[in-house]
Order: C-alpha cells, then sequence, then structure tokens
C-alpha cells in the first residue's frame, strides 16, 4: 500500500508545473477573452450554435457557466447553451497535454465535440425557433470566480492559476490513487469490466460520469481513457455531458425546474447516443 501512496504522489508531483503552466495559459485567455467571448454570443443570433461552439473549444474554464447566466436571461438560445455545454471539455485538454497524448487524439476529440455541439445547436434552435417568446432581460454576474469563490480578479492569474492547479490536482491524485488500487489487486480486467468496455452500453455509463457538476467527472474520464479502461466512444460520450459546473449553477439560478431537467435529459442522451454511433462506426475512429 506503501508503495501505491507513493508512485500515486510521486507521478502528481512529476504532472504538477505542466498543469500549472497550462491553467496560467488558460487564465490569461480567459481574461482577455472573457468580455469578447459574452459580447460575441450576446450578438450572435441565429449563428449563436456556431459561435457558442468554436468558443467552447477554447480553453476558459468559466466559459461554460457565463453561457448558463446568458441563457437564463434569455440573451442567448437553447441551442447555443446546448453547443457551448457539449464542446466544452472542463479538464480534458489540460490532462491530455500533461499525459503527453498525441496531437491527433486531441484534436480528433475536439473535431468530434465540435461537430456534434453545433449540429444539436442548430437542430433545438430550429425546431424552437416558431415557439420563441420575447422575454425580458436582466444583468447577471456572469463570472466562474464569483461562482467558485475564488477571487480570480483580486489574486490575478498567478494565484488565480495556482488555486485551479492545486484543485485538479487533488482529485488526480484521488483518481489515480483509487485506480492504481484497482490496476494492482484487481487488475487491468477488472476494472475495464466495471466501465464495459467495448460494450455497446458503456456510453450511459459514462454519460452519467460526465454529468458530475465538478472537475473531477472530466479528470475521472480522461484518466480512465488514457488508462485503457474506457473506450474512445465512451470518453467521448462522457466529456459530451461534462460542462464543468454550469449544470450546479444552472440549478442553483434557473428557478424553472422543468427546464432545467430537460437541459439535462438533453445532454445526456446527445451524449450517450452520439457515444454508441461512434462504437457502432468504431472502425472509422
Amino acid at each position: 500500500m506503501f508503495d501505491i501512496v507513493l508512485d500515486t504522489l510521486l507521478d502528481a508531483l512529476k504532472l504538477l508545473p505542466f498543469l500549472f503552466l497550462a491553467f496560467l495559459l488558460i487564465e490569461f485567455i480567459e481574461h482577455k477573452l472573457s468580455k469578447k467571448s459574452k459580447k460575441i454570443i450576446e450578438k450572435s443570433g441565429y449563428l449563436g450554435p456556431l459561435l457558442g461552439g468554436m468558443l467552447g473549444l477554447v480553453p476558459q474554464c468559466g466559459f461554460s457557466v457565463l453561457a448558463t447566466n446568458l441563457y437564463i436571461t434569455r440573451i442567448i438560445s437553447l441551442g447555443t447553451l446546448i453547443s457551448i455545454y457539449l464542446s466544452t471539455s472542463d479538464e480534458m485538454l489540460p490532462i491530455l497535454i500533461m499525459e503527453k497524448a498525441s496531437f491527433s487524439i486531441i484534436f480528433k476529440i475536439l473535431l468530434i465535440k465540435f461537430i456534434i455541439g453545433i449540429s444539436a445547436g442548430f437542430i433545438i434552435d430550429f425546431i424552437l425557433r416558431k415557439s420563441k417568446r420575447k422575454q425580458k432581460k436582466k444583468k447577471e454576474d456572469y463570472s466562474i470566480c464569483h461562482d467558485e469563490h475564488c477571487h480570480c480578479d483580486e489574486e490575478g492569474i498567478f494565484l488565480a492559476a495556482l488555486t485551479h492547479t492545486l484543485k485538479t490536482l487533488f482529485f488526480i491524485i484521488i483518481v489515480s490513487f483509487v485506480l492504481n488500487i484497482i490496476m494492482t489487486y484487481l487488475g487491468e480486467d477488472y476494472i475495464s469490466k466495471i466501465f464495459m468496455k467495448d460494450n455497446i452500453l458503456s456510453p450511459f455509463l459514462a454519460s452519467i460520469i460526465g454529468l458530475i457538476p465538478n472537475c473531477s467527472a472530466s479528470i475521472i474520464l480522461t484518466e480512465l481513457y488514457i488508462g485503457g479502461a474506457i473506450s474512445f466512444a465512451s470518453v467521448i460520450s462522457g466529456l459530451l455531458t461534462g460542462s464543468g459546473v454550469a449544470l450546479l449553477v444552472l440549478f442553483k439560478s434557473n428557478k424553472n425546474l422543468k427546464e432545467n431537467l430537460t437541459i439535462l435529459a438533453l445532454i445526456y442522451l446527445i451524449g450517450s447516443f452520439s457515444g454508441i454511433i461512434i462504437e457502432l462506426f468504431s472502425f472509422l475512429f
């Protein structure tokens, strides 16, 4: 057991500088582009799902929360919100870069999420457009820092990046420790069976994991994929449904519970069935 703990901590420490640099870059991008992104989304109109999907790919840890507040005030459409949720990957990108995943894998994941995101967004907006109603707009606080109470604006990007790094590193250590125990005592075959690797139903389970309103969801899914415990189709399903704390903000701030549950169901069904389709046509991926 001591060896497992030591190996887990050593592996985590090796990742620390890369993780910090990744979050430092994300903080820089977010502080530079957050206001511009907000203005672009507000003025997007019918092109909302396309622009939302494109901006969702940019590593901004608070963009899905910003989009949630914009939707609650009806500044953006449901299709745009869904597009952003599906294209956003939370902690996936920094972890793949840290783990030295190939560029082709990273590009493939981002491209698939982008295509599914904008496609779903345009379809949803097309269906709802005729019944669209004018609703009163009001101002909200769009800052991820406000929702996570990390005081990024006051602390500056270095301290904010360090805060996010330590939080993410904590989850990586916990997830890696559990996986190492299972791998040591039960073996890779057992963990693959738990997550039903290569089973047509595995995307349903991965999509549930993705819905966890925390960065731990994307960490778990990415680590499982890198470790070979889940398939490419399953990791896509989970990453499609993973939008960080955005769903938590949605349920906290939007008083329409029925609407929130509908959004949750849409995200889950799109993620699950997208994974099943990819699994069926795995020879193409």
